[in-house]
């Protein structure tokens, strides 16, 4: 197996976002038209408290994006699309596709920082139209988040199999995708000049 460099990871996760960030446009959009359309009231609801808006969030963004993740790599592909592009897959410690529960595990390990970033800035009093300072406890949250995101990174620079905090705990790797001859680019051959 050749493991995956973080240069094709980060790559393969911007080109995801693409999608992701489709998405996020559709909710604002979607967002725009509740706020002060008809269905005002219970857009007011979903948003009403940090703790409500916290599920509200977690269930129309955050979990989306968690089940393309999960399903994508639990597929025949065993990638993103993303991932795809990359000539990347996702595998468990034989190389084969990963169990559905390990997928799950594996993409909710990978979005915790996201997710915790969502419970600290609804947290913000004021936020997200006029925010305060956050309180010492919403600052460390947001700290962790950092030290997260850098855990993932070191951790993917450092290991000889190039995988990510995430990765380790849930037993999973990143790996190329071997081309097949007939897509590979074709060698060059010395010419002999006479």
């Amino acid at each position: 197996m050749m493991f995956a460099s973080m240069w094709r990871r980060c790559s393969a996760f911007l080109l995801d976002y693409l999608i992701i960030s489709a998405y996020l446009i559709l909710l604002v959009i979607i967002g725009l038209g509740l706020r002060s359309g008809p269905f005002k009231t219970i857009f007011q609801i979903m948003f009403a408290d940090p703790n409500v808006s916290e599920v509200s969030a977690f269930l129309l963004l955050v979990l989306p994006v968690l089940l393309y993740f999960a399903l994508s790599e639990h597929s025949s592909w065993q990638a993103t699309w993303g991932k795809r592009k990359m000539g990347l897959r996702v595998t468990d410690a034989s190389g084969i596709r990963l169990s559905l529960p390990r997928s799950l595990a594996r993409s909710l390990l990978k979005l915790v920082p996201w997710e915790l970033t969502h419970a600290c800035l609804w947290r913000i009093p004021g936020w997200p139209t006029t925010p305060t300072t956050p309180s010492p406890i919403v600052t460390t949250g947001l700290v962790l988040v950092w030290v997260l995101v850098g855990a993932y990174l070191i951790s993917m620079l450092v290991g000889k199999k190039r995988q990510t905090l995430y990765d380790w705990i849930a037993g999973t790797y990143v790996v190329v995708v071997p081309r097949p001859d007939h897509l590979r680019a074709p060698e060059r051959r010395q010419v002999e000049i006479r």
